[in-house]
């Protein structure tokens, strides 16, 4: 069962390079492109090399721009839990009647998430191997969020800012599309702008355990914040 679920998988990831079939996939905005490009010449090799990687593993591409859409715009799939496979201490050399595995896809921001929900059933589900029988559970998709292109004054007033108070203009990295309240907002106010950003300074581990705010970070980011509400 365990070679049928790796063979279903592949329907839709390439087990070479991880990439996702076409179904899943979108093309990049030209400007989220220029973005990436632009926080690849700042960042160089940071954006990848402040992982903490096995050994001598690595990335799966030493180009920053190419790793920075691979996190915002390239499809993943990620297989976060299963079931029916024995603890090492309890394995036979036996067969097992199942194998569970639970799937996680992280999706582009503007691609429906309900229409690629029911695409993974139907590429998933046809013509088991061996008259299996595969069933998808549980199954959800939610869409993201792709922030409408920056009017000129405030694409002025935050390089003003990043200037003044990083000596760097702004630069974008393309994060939070998934936040639900922000596709909210953007329905409900299409044409609205949008400034999102958060504190990410020096070692700040997002979301572990031993997450914290830099303090000079957050005050020069707090003063870009004002300056930009001070031109609008």
């Amino acid at each position: 069962s365990f070679r049928i679920a790796r063979g279903l998988l592949s329907r839709i990831e390439d087990p070479e390079t991880g990439a996702l079939s076409e179904d899943f996939r979108v093309e990049v905005p030209c400007d989220r492109i220029a973005q990436a490009e632009a926080s690849a010449r700042i960042l160089g090799d940071e954006v990848f090399d402040r992982f903490p990687f096995a050994e001598s593993a690595g990335p799966v591409t030493r180009d920053p721009k190419t790793a920075i859409l691979n996190r915002t715009w390239e499809p993943t799939l990620t297989v976060t839990g299963q079931a029916g496979l024995p603890t090492l201490a309890n394995a036979g050399n036996v067969l097992r009647p199942m194998t569970s595995l639970k799937l996680s896809l992280r999706l582009p921001p503007t691609l429906d998430g309900g229409k690629a929900a029911e695409r993974l059933r139907e590429t998933l589900e046809a013509d088991a191997p061996y008259g299996a029988q595969v069933r998808l559970e549980n199954l959800d998709g939610v869409c993201g969020w792709n922030a409408p292109p920056l009017a000129p004054w405030l694409e002025r007033a935050l390089d003003e800012a990043s200037r003044v108070f990083f000596g760097e203009p702004a630069a974008a990295m393309g994060e939070g599309g998934t936040i639900p309240f922000m596709g909210m907002l953007g329905e409900r106010f299409p044409d609205a702008q949008f400034v999102i950003t958060g504190v990410l300074g020096p070692e700040s581990n997002a979301h572990g355990p031993n997450e914290f705010l830099h303090i000079p970070t957050a005050k020069r980011l707090t003063g870009c914040v004002a300056s930009v509400l001070s031109v609008t």
